[in-house]
Order: C-alpha cells, then structure tokens, then sequence
C-alpha cells in the first residue's frame, strides 16, 4: 500500500508547476535516520504520513520539533481518512497544529483532488516563507 500513495504522490508533483525533488523512506524510523543524518540538507517541506509503521506521524513530528537542529523543518501532515467525525478532526488539527505541523491534509480519493490539495498546500507553505523574508 505504501507504494501506491508514494506513486500518486510522485504522479501529482509531477502534475504541479512548482520545481521538486522527492525523497521517499518506508517507515517513521528510516524518516528520523535520515533527517539526522541529512541535517544540514533538510527537504524543503515534509510530507508526514499519520500512519507510518514503525513509528507514526505523531511520534516523528514530536522528534522533529523537539530537535533543535530539525524543529524549523516545514512539516504538512497527512492521513488517508478520518471517520471519526468532523469535531474530533478539528480536534486533531488542533493538536498537530500546537506540535508544530504548518498543514494538515486529508486524502481525497479522487486523484485530481490529491494533486489540487498538494499543490494548494505547496503554495500556502511558499506564500508564508516570502511574507516572512525582510
């Protein structure tokens, strides 16, 4: 399953005029390995799955920010559905927000709308850092 979501995520920024490299790792674990050892060529923006193995999207966003040398890293978390209800989704927003993470995104299913909310998410994340440059 990992493969496909990495496959349309590929697809989609493929799709999306904005210039990007992407870097893939399997699980939360080889996430923290590699952004420590990479320290000083951190990506641009972190896609963060909530539903990794080994070590979940809450566990690595709570290391980054908690890690002086990674807590600056842009990070937009992203689960594939929450049926829960939309109070407990605003709820968990809410707490992803006060961890540190700049976006939250829901998958959509249909594929159109995964590229329209990448891309969205994207430009939000550039229009901050260019309101903040002096």
């Amino acid at each position: 399953m990992i493969w496909m979501t990495v496959f349309f995520f590929d697809k989609a920024l493929q799709e999306i005029p904005v210039d990007t490299t992407l870097h893939t790792v399997n699980n939360g674990e080889e996430l923290m390995k590699y952004l420590t050892e990479n320290e000083d060529r951190l990506p641009d923006v972190l896609f963060l799955d909530l539903s990794m193995p080994r070590k979940t999207g809450f566990e690595c966003l709570a290391e980054i920010k908690e890690n002086e040398k990674l807590k600056t890293l842009t990070v937009i978390m992203f689960t594939t559905s929450f049926t829960r209800g939309i109070e407990l989704e605003d709820n968990l927003k809410t707490t992803l927000s006060r961890m540190g993470a700049q976006e939250y995104i829901r998958k959509p299913g249909d594929f159109a709308e995964y590229r329209t909310v990448i891309q969205d998410a994207l430009t939000r994340v550039k229009e901050k850092r260019v309101s903040i440059k002096p």
